[in-house]
């Protein structure tokens, strides 16, 4: 005859077992959320040095704008984050950092590329062209001029990434229909929809010969 007493007693342990899991794992996930935020960033500060310091700074010796650098970058540095944190040229705007919106476009050597792809190391020798770069003292590039002339802006936040696109597209020759414009523009995104304005700009540059 099978002892139920037994299995009663059995299930009853590995009841109490999961309750006193899940009141740990509960206090745990409390203390967690808890924990004020600046600890939080301090933790991950602390922990982003000591990742810092497993990485060996490389020399690099780029142009940007006519300017050459001598530098020493980490090697997972980004060429964007190279532009705005070390050399301040914060015209250059990150935003999805992954290569899908073009708010980091900036010319390589006259080629348009994202630059939160592109790790600083990898440009050694290279010259860069930023939207600082684009304008003559206070002569405003023609791709400039129109996007102010067409209104091709709103918040402005993807505008610079645009205008480097833009200006590429029209030395790239992917210029000859507002569809093919359309089409060659379509890495960079514009949140607030001023697209057909963008495209009478790049029309207007392209039809004026510049």
């Amino acid at each position: 005859m099978a002892d139920y007493s037994d299995n009663q007693s059995h299930e009853e342990d590995l009841e109490h077992s999961t309750r006193r899991s899940f009141f740990k794992q509960s206090t745990a996930f409390g203390a967690i959320a808890l924990t004020p935020a600046a600890l939080v960033r301090a933790a991950e500060h602390q922990w982003d040095e000591k990742i810092a310091d497993v990485f060996e700074k490389m020399p690099l010796n780029i142009e940007v704008n006519g300017v050459k650098h001598s530098l020493k970058v980490e090697p997972r540095t980004t060429l964007l984050d190279l532009l705005r944190e070390q050399l301040d040229l914060t015209g250059t705007k990150k935003g999805c950092d992954r290569g899908q919106c073009g708010a980091c476009t900036v010319h390589v050597n006259g080629v348009r590329i994202n630059s939160c792809l592109s790790l600083a190391v990898s440009n050694e020798g290279k010259k860069i062209t930023t939207i600082e770069g684009l304008a003559v003292g206070d002569n405003l590039h023609p791709m400039q001029d129109a996007f102010i002339r067409h209104d091709g802006f709103q918040c402005g936040y993807c505008t610079s990434g645009q205008i480097m696109s833009a200006v590429a597209l029209v030395k790239e020759g992917r210029t000859h229909s507002r569809e093919q414009i359309s089409e060659f523009m379509s890495g960079n995104i514009c949140r607030c929809g001023a697209y057909s304005n963008i495209v009478k700009a790049i029309e207007d540059v392209k039809n004026s010969g510049l």
